[in-house]
């Protein structure tokens, strides 16, 4: 017997090469993979970008001051303001009053829904309400107001921000029940100036928002929030 065949008829371990060749094998298809899905992610966000104007796109919904038309956890789709605005736009922004005079809606209201940074504040997570009225700068703007929206004010000398300090939008969300008054007379923000505005929602995506908004809830209520406050989802 030769000495290669006295190994108790075992014969030599012959897998080491195949075995790392396989391990090697899988573990190019895994960051192939991983490519290829971030590849993706990538192009869709440049895509929505590029449709939009605003980064991030989408915006998920934090609270209930828009119900019944847009709910917590929505995600909203952004575009910026002066893209494709409609007829009769201040700075891209259509108000309600116009929209009820034009019968331009978005939102089953009329006006645009626009998302703005409140008092200028970068660093506040922006408010997304609807527009109102647009107003200059110095005008008592009481006169123009629903009487409805302004609470027990008898005229402008009752209301925060009338006389307006600058020219911008009057804002308001649309739950009724938590959002009865301006924003400007609540002071959720001043005027808004159209700078502030980082661009107006044209479509929701229903719950797709709510992974993102989940664990804020664990110690905010939408019913104790003056504003319907919209974050960016971590995966944008």
């Amino acid at each position: 017997m030769s000495r290669d065949e006295s190994t108790n008829g075992t014969p030599p371990d012959s897998t080491d090469g195949p075995v790392e060749a396989s391990s090697g094998f899988r573990f190019g298809l895994y960051v192939r993979d991983i490519g290829t899905s971030v590849g993706a992610v990538v192009l869709v966000g440049a895509f929505l970008f590029a449709v939009s104007g605003v980064w991030p796109p989408l915006v998920a919904i934090e609270s209930g001051s828009m119900e019944p038309h847009i709910d917590t956890g929505d995600m909203v789709f952004v575009m910026d303001a002066e893209r494709f605005s409609g007829q009769e736009a201040r700075h891209g922004v259509v108000t309600a009053a116009v929209g009820a005079e034009t019968g331009y809606r978005t939102f089953q209201q009329h006006g645009d829904v626009i998302v703005f940074e409140p008092n200028g504040n970068e660093q506040r997570t922006p408010i997304i309400h609807r527009s109102m009225l647009w107003v200059d700068a110095g005008e008592n703007w009481y006169d123009r107001a629903n009487r409805e929206y302004v609470g027990s004010a008898d005229s402008c000398d009752d209301l925060r921000n009338c006389p307006a300090p600058h020219a911008g939008f009057i804002t308001k969300g649309d739950n009724k029940v938590t959002n009865s008054r301006y924003d400007q007379v609540t002071g959720a923000s001043t005027v808004v100036r159209p700078e502030w505005v980082v661009g107006t929602g044209t479509f929701r995506i229903p719950r797709l928002g709510y992974v993102r908004v989940q664990p804020s809830q664990l110690w905010r209520t939408s019913a104790s929030m003056p504003a319907a406050e919209a974050s960016a989802p971590a995966a944008a």
